[in-house]
């Protein structure tokens, strides 16, 4: 028995041994195989980019309006505050545009465009130095024969008032032109009034002519002081070195003085403020998109907001 389980037990390891041999052996598949994932992934042709791709062409150029401009506007110095305000908007949604303002009396201004000064708008605060610089003017008046308004360009933009104002705690108690009138004419009160070659000064001369007064009496007389221009005649009111003054109601408003009287149009007329762009501008498209702008809504808003209105 022992010899027949020794028997079975040796036949049993020999066929074991044999169907291990007998097994395939497995191979390594991964190293026959190359490592995709090793390998970059390829770009389609469309979606690459090159620097050259990215660059703009040499020989472009760039748009119209980002083109840098600098406009030159000669201004009425009753207008510093309000315009200056507007330019800075107007520069805003146009970051291509500088504007250089030059704040005078507009007698002044025309002088220094005739004598060949850079500017590409002209705003005036009376007709007659709009009219001195316009071929198309009376002769009465452009006596030169100047030509700088560029045509078409030429419209009324503004209304203002002139007014009588006086010093804080009004020490004279004037309360009218009649006030002032009868003050000139007994030599009691001391006017502040502009040059002769100043719009303000030119109304002011109308309301002299009205109440029948002599300026020329009334200034060898010591009862008149002159300004080159309304700011000038604004400050001696402000600093109570006069009685009274002369100057517009938009004025009156920026310093905070106490106006106590308006002008009639029967006494010195309508305050008419002309703009133009001068045909000597290199930038005469951007200069009339400047004038556009100062009769928008957004403008007319900040004019009004000092006692300009709208021209009719």
């Amino acid at each position: 028995m022992k010899k027949l389980l020794a028997v079975l037990l040796a036949l049993t390891l020999v066929m074991s041994m044999a169907a291990c041999a007998s097994a395939p052996a497995k191979t390594d598949k991964s190293a026959d195989q190359p490592q995709t994932d090793a390998q970059p992934a390829q770009t389609p042709a469309s979606d690459e980019k090159t620097a050259a791709d990215e660059k703009p062409a040499a020989d472009e150029k760039p748009a119209a309006d980002e083109k840098p401009v600098e406009l030159v506007v000669f201004a009425a110095a009753s207008m510093t505050e309000t315009l200056t305000e507007i330019g800075n908007l107007f520069m805003e949604q146009n970051p291509n545009v500088t504007i250089q303002f030059n704040f005078d009396s507009s007698g002044t201004l025309k002088t220094q465009i005739q004598s060949g000064a850079d500017c590409d708008v002209f705003i005036s605060a009376g007709q007659k130095q709009m009219n001195q610089l316009d071929k198309d003017a009376s002769a009465d008046v452009n006596t030169e024969g100047l030509d700088f308004v560029l045509a078409g360009s030429r419209f009324n933009i503004l209304e203002n008032k002139v007014t009588l104002v006086v010093p804080e705690g009004n020490p004279k108690n004037i309360l009218s032109f009649d006030d002032l009138a009868a003050g000139l004419k007994d030599g009691s009160i001391l006017l502040a009034m502009g040059n002769s070659d100043v719009p303000v000064g030119q109304y002011t001369q109308k309301i002299l002519k009205y109440y029948e007064l002599d300026e020329d009496a009334l200034a060898a007389a010591g009862c008149l002081t002159y300004g080159t221009n309304v700011k000038e005649v604004t400050t001696q009111v402000s600093e109570a070195v006069v009685d009274c003054g002369v100057i517009y109601c938009t004025d009156a408003f920026s310093a905070g003085l106490t106006i106590v009287d308006y002008a009639t149009a029967e006494m010195c007329g309508q305050v008419v403020y002309p703009a133009a762009v001068l045909n000597i501008s290199q930038n005469a498209e951007s200069a009339q998109a400047f004038l556009d702008f100062c009769r928008t809504p957004e403008a007319t808003a900040i004019f009004e907001a000092v006692g300009f209105s709208a021209a009719a």
